[in-house]
């Protein structure tokens, strides 16, 4: 124990929970800001979003690159957690790949410009693509699975057909307002169903 009553550890564990809460707000505070103004936002908005200086979002992200980056796997994650928790709390396995599809839905067609961000840097939109497939393949053959399972639908699509499907449908949905992808995905999902 030091004079404070506290182990040594205990302060450096203290510091990184707080370094991570603030870099999981800055992550949010980013993912709001280019939702809003595409992934060329100023960092100044993302900083304001955040409450905190510019210079703690260069300290954490050094290049908007980095940050871009960090944000589409902080979402990826996310839309990956969802899988396993979904099936838990929705009443059948088909429901919860319904809404599981509307989480990678809103992900899909809130990435305002993230392609042309990334043409500069081919090595890391393949090391985004590739993480993208290995998070959420599983999670989505997952619902697959447990709604094949329980008879609710076919089972002659997986996961990566399904994911690419989806990914088609969401293809200009941010640029045209006429144009309606969680609809056609919503047909797409009811199109699985097993006739009764």
């Amino acid at each position: 124990m030091n004079d404070s009553g506290q182990s040594p550890g205990s302060s450096a564990n203290s510091k990184r929970k707080d370094a991570r809460r603030n870099q999981q707000t800055l992550l949010e505070a980013a993912a709001a800001a280019f939702v809003a103004s595409g992934v060329e936002a100023p960092v100044r908005d993302i900083a304001a979003r955040a409450g905190v200086g510019i210079g703690t979002i260069y300290r954490h992200f050094p290049t908007r690159a980095d940050l871009v980056i960090a944000v589409f796997r902080h979402q990826v994650d996310a839309c990956a957690e969802a899988g396993p928790a979904l099936l838990t709390t929705t009443p059948t396995p088909h429901a919860a790949l319904g809404l599981w599809v509307d989480l990678f839905v809103d992900f899909l067609v809130t990435k305002h410009g993230l392609a042309a961000a990334m043409q500069g840097d081919g090595t890391g939109f393949e090391a985004l693509h590739a993480y993208f497939l290995e998070r959420l393949v599983p999670a989505c053959a997952q619902l697959l699975d447990a709604a094949t399972a329980s008879g609710e639908i076919r089972s002659d699509i997986d996961a990566y057909q399904l994911l690419r499907g989806v990914g088609n449908l969401c293809i200009g949905a941010e640029s045209d307002p006429r144009y309606d992808a969680r609809r056609l995905v919503a047909l797409l999902v009811a199109g699985l169903r097993l006739p009764i």
